[in-house]
């Protein structure tokens, strides 16, 4: 009967929560990403998705949900099992996003246990050729005795192009007419044909342009210049540091996932991004690998939501 016991409260052992989260992982994980195969998003997944396959010795599957505007595999992953086994990849979209919409299913803070950042880039402030400004001085000083006449483009209503060019104008002090776009490709061909003066946006989307010289770059909105494009200058050389807005890629987890857990993957991910492979794989995206803590990533999350709050009640922005 004593044996009987004793094997009792080892099988009980065996399978509580506690002795399955030191084993973890023994099965697949799922990465979601709330975009279509080929964005920045993606492509991360399944490049840090590789990585830690062979890390952690099992599987890791990307899947795609391109609904809602990302929104749909931030609810999934908001809603599955805190173990550790469904995280989601996303980007700086996730603040802006959440900074103007009310209708989410989930809360951005308090849903989710962030993981782990992955990498951050600038954006590049671009002019179209048929516009006669050489310099950021330039058109700062035209759009500020022209209020309103220049026009900027944006991929649409509350994106991150609309909050780092609205950013921008406040502490430029200048006011330009936004036209949004229904996603980057259409705004960067009207850029190129003249049919709007500038465009805020990701070194992927813009900086081969500038390269072939069809759009003219005047500077990165970061505060010093960047790896990514060394030869622009930096918003901070003008005075304007205030408003530099850097774009951003992390994992984030379900609320309550076990903290031996998530410090798991943490380390794992930090691990693979501290390589020369993989910093060059996110120079080649226009990016850099950033180490963080879960505990800082999440003080960032919430300070980047802040933030686009203020800017979205300052510059009136509200979701489509």
């Amino acid at each position: 009967m004593k044996k009987m016991m004793q094997w009792l409260c080892l099988a009980s052992l065996l399978s509580s929560p506690v002795m399955a989260q030191t084993s973890f992982p023994n099965k697949p994980i799922t990465l979601l990403v709330g975009s279509a195969p080929g964005g920045s998003n993606d492509i991360f997944a399944r490049t840090i998705g590789r990585y830690m396959q062979d890390a952690l010795g099992v599987s890791v599957v990307v899947e795609n949900k391109p609904a809602s505007g990302g929104i749909l595999a931030n609810v999934l992953v908001s809603k599955a099992p805190p173990d550790g086994y469904t995280l989601v990849v996303l980007s700086s979209t996730f603040t802006t996003g959440a900074a103007v919409r009310n209708n989410l299913q989930y809360d951005a803070v308090k849903s989710f246990a962030p993981v782990s950042m992955l990498a951050k880039g600038p954006l590049l402030i671009t002019v179209g050729n048929n516009t006669p400004f050489k310099t950021l001085p330039e058109l700062v000083t035209f759009a500020q005795a022209n209020p309103g006449k220049l026009n900027f483009g944006t991929s649409g209503v509350g994106s991150i192009n609309q909050f780092a060019s609205e950013i921008f104008s406040d502490v430029a002090k200048i006011k330009m007419t936004h036209v949004p776009y229904k996603g980057m490709g259409p705004a960067v061909n009207d850029l190129m044909s003249g049919q709007i003066d500038m465009i805020i946006a990701s070194a992927p989307s813009l900086l081969t342009h500038v390269n072939n010289e069809k759009i003219r770059g005047l500077a990165v909105t970061t505060a010093q210049r960047s790896d990514v494009a060394p030869k622009i200058p930096a918003l901070g050389e003008f005075g304007y540091s205030a408003g530099a807005v850097d774009l951003w890629w992390g994992v984030l987890a379900p609320a309550g996932t076990p903290q031996d857990v998530i410090q798991k993957l943490n380390a794992t991910i930090n691990k693979i991004i501290a390589s020369e492979e993989m910093k060059a794989f996110f120079l080649k995206q226009g990016a850099s690998p950033v180490a963080m803590t879960p505990a800082e990533f999440s003080t960032y999350i919430s300070t980047e939501l802040d933030r686009w709050k203020r800017v979205a009640a300052t510059s009136n922005i509200q979701a489509e």
